[in-house]
């Protein structure tokens, strides 16, 4: 992680709570890192590990509802945490955008998608329906989306998927935003329109030098897309690093488990997956020590009860000073069982 004074976007300590009937949900519990300008940070973890909950708190979708957020997000300086609720709609669609993972609910279904993304344009500028019409064909257009200045008149529901998703990039980047969030943003697409869509972000990217997280369960997105991954698990950070020494070196065995659970199309198509035992934990009342401990099958490496009893801190790894992991193990090359892990990380990153 780089110093936060200097990071475009700083996130520090990050904690998103929700007070329930049944006692406190923490969704996101002491979350950090930096991103600057240009760079895409991949955020994965199963679901339920608080992957959306912390991008919702950057937008400061959490105002209006019973959450407790506490922490740092600053943003080229600014804290928005601290910053007003007027100040902060000013910022969400400008500064900082989001595409979400399900464009059909995420658009609304009795207005047109030019009406919609003409209207995300003149909210943060003082120009006329035509003007803002204009601006929308020409994003259309940019995103991929044939004849834009026919389509710009249809509905949602008369999109296909793909379209629908490029009509949701288009919103996103229609006012040019320093960072854009993208939750799973190739989910329910087949493989060709996701390729497509992955294409689509990372040239727009170069055109306007936003930085990006993407947030994805998917580890092929990944090695494609992120210079940097976190992985979470239980609302906290678990492991951090460059994406190629992450995905080819895990030291964290909640990484080690979801690179096990990836096929490889390259190997012998007789072999099993590896999947995770159990489930993940509750974050109403989640496991004390290292959450991940009931479904490690390395905690009985760990010498005494640490596991059991301790939450690892978040420090470097064996091989880098900015590879950084949760876990007790000190020397995961000694204690891990390397044949285990299929042989496909290098086969995800080996066009970075």
């Amino acid at each position: 992680m780089t110093s936060p004074a200097t990071s475009f976007l700083s996130v520090r300590d990050l904690k998103v709570h929700f007070p329930t009937v049944d006692g406190i949900v923490k969704a996101t519990d002491g979350l950090s890192f930096d991103l600057e300008k240009g760079e895409t940070l991949g955020i994965v973890g199963e679901s339920g590990s608080g992957k959306s909950v912390s991008s919702s708190a950057i937008l400061g979708l959490h105002r209006r509802t019973n959450a407790r957020v506490s922490g740092e997000i600053l943003l080229d300086g600014v804290d928005l945490l601290k910053i007003s609720d007027e100040d902060m709609r000013r910022k969400r669609g400008k500064d900082v955008a989001m595409i979400f993972q399900d464009p059909l609910s995420a658009m609304h279904p009795y207005y047109t998608v030019g009406n919609q993304i003409a209207e995300a344009y003149r909210v943060h500028h003082d120009v006329g329906k035509k003007a803002a019409r204009a601006r929308a064909i020409e994003m259309l257009d940019r995103v991929g989306i044939p004849q834009p200045d026919r389509r710009i008149d249809d509905y949602p529901h008369q999109f296909s998927g793909g379209m629908r998703q490029r009509a949701m990039i288009a919103m996103g980047l229609i006012n040019n935003p320093s960072l854009l969030i993208a939750d799973e943003p190739t989910t329910a697409l087949d493989v060709t329109v996701q390729a497509q869509i992955l294409d689509l972000l990372q040239d727009l990217q170069r055109e306007f030098q936003s930085a990006v997280i993407i947030i994805t369960h998917d580890l092929g997105v990944v090695a494609e897309m992120a210079d940097d991954v976190l992985v979470m698990y239980a609302g906290r950070c678990v492991e951090y690093g460059v994406t190629k020494e992450l995905l080819t070196h895990p030291e964290m065995p909640y990484t080690w488990g979801l690179l096990s659970s990836v096929p490889d199309v390259t190997g012998d198509t007789s072999g099993k997956l590896l999947p995770i035992p159990g489930n993940p934990p509750s974050l109403l009342n989640p496991p004390s020590g290292c959450p991940f401990h009931p479904r490690c099958q390395y905690k009985d490496k760990v010498p005494g009860d640490l596991c059991f009893t301790t939450l690892p801190d978040l420090l470097p790894g064996q091989r880098s000073q900015v590879h950084l992991k949760r876990c007790h193990i000190t020397d995961p090359d000694v204690v891990f069982e390397k044949e285990v892990l299929p042989e496909i990380a290098p086969d995800l990153v080996e066009e970075r």
